[in-house]
């Protein structure tokens, strides 16, 4: 498990208030960076979860470790109400997403997420479903330039997928990253990113249903909380961090009673209590060491009792 560093892994462990005899979900298993560092911080329960079945399989060495403690399942975390309840478990007093692709993912060419490394168009963080080369081979050029446009925030998105239309098909990474660069051009290959950067980013996100999955877990997690438990997530790019905040700020207004319907309109929507500035950011000593850490945001927001 040693390849993989958890980011803000101190303030995570501050942001979930841990004590002895509570119970925690790890809904972004990985490489247990989380999991582990909770485990040894406190006498407490972990249900860890991944939709990566290679990362329950890595897990099951840290499952011996813990014996009783941990609990590994394949699934995704927008699942994790019903995930909990399979393991026995109503509730939970905190929870922990780490958002985005995982060291190992990103760092094994065989998976298909990295352009720096040739490997298989796939991208698939639970190895089922549509592959990225299927979307890239089958989709027509509207459908691919709005995908690259919404979620890689990539403003070359229209002439990048011209470009994939009139070139396909494609099945390796390499063959994709070099047309990306290829159509933006030498300026772009001067830029501090790789050109083909947002174009990944793109299609990871359209083939894990990246963002879907993100809104559900918000509201799974809303649901299996116990009063006072904590939910802590961190992210790595805007749309997934714009997501994050919106479902705070909605879930800890209250919720005017309606003056035509008094008597059946709710006192308050509340769910939330906001903990601690919003959103924090990694120290310069972790971002020196760790270059993925450069762009995370880490949100906590303290569940209201019902």
């Amino acid at each position: 498990m040693s390849g993989h560093v958890p980011v803000m892994l101190a303030e995570v462990l501050e942001a979930l208030n841990l004590r002895d005899g509570a119970h925690y979900i790890d809904g972004t298993f990985g490489g247990g960076g989380y999991a582990r560092a909770i485990l040894e911080a406190c006498d407490c329960r972990v249900l860890g979860i991944d939709r990566d079945p290679e990362a329950i399989r890595r897990g099951e060495a840290l499952v011996a470790l813990y014996p009783g403690r941990l609990t590994l399942v394949h699934g995704t975390f927008s699942e994790m109400d019903s995930l909990l309840r399979s393991s026995g478990v109503m509730g939970t007093n905190g929870v922990v997403l780490d958002l985005g692709v995982s060291s190992y993912q990103f760092d094994e060419p065989a998976r298909g997420f990295s352009f720096r490394a040739d490997g298989p168009l796939d991208m698939r963080m639970s190895a089922e479903g549509e592959s990225a080369a299927d979307f890239v081979n089958s989709a027509d050029e509207k459908t691919l330039a709005d995908t690259i446009a919404r979620y890689g925030e990539e403003h070359q998105a229209r002439r990048i997928a011209k470009a994939i239309v009139a070139d396909r098909p494609f099945h390796r990474t390499l063959e994709l990253a070099e047309l990306v660069a290829r159509v933006l051009g030498p300026a772009a290959a001067r830029q501090p990113i790789h050109p083909a950067t947002r174009t990944f980013q793109a299609l990871r996100i359209h083939v894990n249903d990246e963002l879907g999955e993100l809104s559900r877990a918000l509201e799974a997690a809303t649901r299996v909380l116990e009063p006072e438990g904590r939910l802590a997530v961190v992210s790595f790019h805007s749309l997934e961090d714009r997501i994050v905040k919106r479902f705070l700020v909605e879930h800890g207004k209250p919720a005017h009673a309606s003056r035509h319907a008094p008597d059946t309109a709710p006192r308050s929507m509340t769910s939330y209590r906001l903990v601690g500035p919003q959103p924090r950011r990694p120290g310069d000593a972790e971002t020196a060491s760790n270059p993925r850490a450069r762009s995370a945001k880490l949100r906590t927001a303290e569940r209201l009792a019902a």
